[in-house]
């Protein structure tokens, strides 16, 4: 099996060796009775990118001016999102709240029926029992991993002046997104991106640690207003934003658009440097 592994990761890392962000495909590291993840180390760069949130202009909700992703240190997201098995070995350890039975019993599939709050446990859980840190990716990390399988959130012209059919059109081309079978399929059903990572946009939304903001457009300039980090952005087949404490976005908490019918989620393992990422997601100095 270890022989099997060993190949697989190295057809792997060769087959993303030309693409121009990823820079190898890292191999799962034993560290006492867990094993680390497979990460994907992504290089610095740059991205066009359409912030999240609410935007004001002018008294009425507008569309956010372009931006642009900024990367300026590498980073290592994991390939695959958090598997019911790895999420299990958490709630055998009664940190982790146990995910519903129909959930838990397929073992190879991502987990889901997960929180902002439950995610934040398991990389919690997981940093303590590997030794190295794991956190949430920020909403920009997780656009810049995904490249072209990233949502288009870029706005239409012929609806840009009209809140109302903005609204419309953003709705309706968000449930046409939807998979006709929710079911969750095993890890690596939806295939790899340009930069090794594996089933970006598939049927499973995965939480970031972004919180949602309010923001006035003045200018051509967008400037944050309000934070309301209780209310986490959300990225999948589209963006949305989602109550951290909301395990179901079917059943209530979706802020706004179609409900995403899976919420799962991967991590960043983080290595020294002098600076971090704090669980909330704020950039912070060490020590």
């Amino acid at each position: 099996m270890l022989l099997a592994l060993k190949i697989k990761i190295v057809v792997a890392a060769a087959a993303f060796a030309a693409s121009p962000m990823a820079v190898s495909v890292l191999a799962p590291a034993p560290h006492g009775d867990v094993e680390a993840p497979v990460v994907v180390e992504l290089k610095p760069g740059t991205a066009p990118y359409w912030p999240p949130g609410e935007f004001i202009r002018d008294g009425k909700p507008g569309d956010p001016p372009p931006a642009t992703i900024h990367i300026r240190r590498a980073f290592k997201l994991m390939k695959y999102q958090v598997t019911v098995a790895e999420y299990q070995r958490c709630v055998a350890d009664k940190v982790c709240v146990a995910v519903p039975p129909d959930t838990a019993a397929r073992l190879d599939r991502p987990a889901v029926m997960v929180s902002f709050r439950d995610a934040q446990t398991y990389a919690r859980w997981l940093s303590d029992k590997t030794g190295s840190r794991y956190r949430l990716p920020t909403d920009e990390e997780w656009t810049y991993a995904a490249g072209s399988r990233a949502p288009d959130e870029a706005p239409l012209s012929s609806v840009a002046n009209d809140p109302i059919a903005r609204w419309l059109y953003h709705y309706d081309r968000e449930a046409r997104s939807q998979p006709a079978d929710p079911t969750t399929q095993p890890t690596g059903s939806f295939g790899v991106n340009e930069n090794g990572i594996a089933d970006i946009g598939g049927n499973v939304w995965e939480w970031t640690s972004t919180c949602f903001t309010r923001s006035l457009v003045e200018g051509g300039k967008a400037r944050v207003v309000t934070e309301n980090c209780g209310v986490r952005v959300v990225e999948g087949r589209h963006r949305t934003y989602i109550t951290d404490f909301i395990r179901d976005a079917r059943a209530g908490g979706c802020a706004v658009g179609t409900p995403p019918s899976n919420l799962g989620f991967r991590l960043i393992r983080e290595d020294s440097s002098g600076w971090f990422m704090s669980w909330d997601g704020r950039l912070a100095p060490r020590g």
